[in-house]
């Protein structure tokens, strides 16, 4: 199994399960190639294993996977069973599905515009990176009244990938400096 990789890139995730696997005491087998972000600009040879260009690419005995949490499903699954994941006959299930995509469906896209336009291309739509910016902070809402009753874990009183993803959104959110965003009631 090998994992592509960009420091502070969403295969944070992914590298983020496998230490978490390992500290449960799972054996995982894998190679970690970490390459300058974007590689699809610094690393072009890194387009002919993934077309897209985009980061993290797992391989797997043919297989590959280019999805943060999908990969990391994909390795829980694999090494497990592990209290990382919540199985569909679990009381948590819906919620813990849930929490995993709201990490990077609704945290993290907001996001990915804000580092384009004000990193990558700085000046091309600073309006866009400003107003998103903006939105992200409002996707925050639904996490914070969550966290309200001072659980200290998502779902189901546990550590899970679902976590992992939400925590990745907020070190970005960290990384690009829209951590603390003041926000209007629109």
């Amino acid at each position: 199994m090998k994992l592509w990789h960009c420091v502070d890139a969403r295969s944070m995730r992914c590298l983020w399960a496998i230490e978490e696997l390992k500290l449960l005491g799972k054996t995982v087998d894998f190679e970690l190639v970490t390459l300058p972000f974007p590689p699809r600009v610094y690393h072009k040879q890194f387009l002919k294993k993934n077309i897209v260009g985009t980061i993290p690419l797992l391989e797997d005995r043919g297989q590959k996977l280019t999805e943060s949490n999908a990969i990391s499903q994909y390795i829980c699954d694999k090494y497990g069973p592990t209290s990382l994941t919540v199985k569909s006959n679990e009381a948590f299930y819906g919620e813990y599905l849930n929490w995993l995509h709201h990490g990077e469906a609704t945290l993290t896209f907001p996001q990915t515009v804000v580092l384009r336009y004000t990193l990558q291309e700085p000046g091309r739509a600073d309006t866009a990176a400003v107003d998103y910016a903006r939105w992200f902070g409002a996707r925050q809402r639904l996490l914070n009244t969550a966290l309200e009753d001072g659980r200290r874990y998502l779902v189901g009183n546990r550590f899970t990938i679902a976590d992992i993803s939400v925590a990745y959104a907020l070190y970005l959110g960290t990384t690009l400096k829209i951590d603390g965003q003041v926000l209007s009631s629109r």
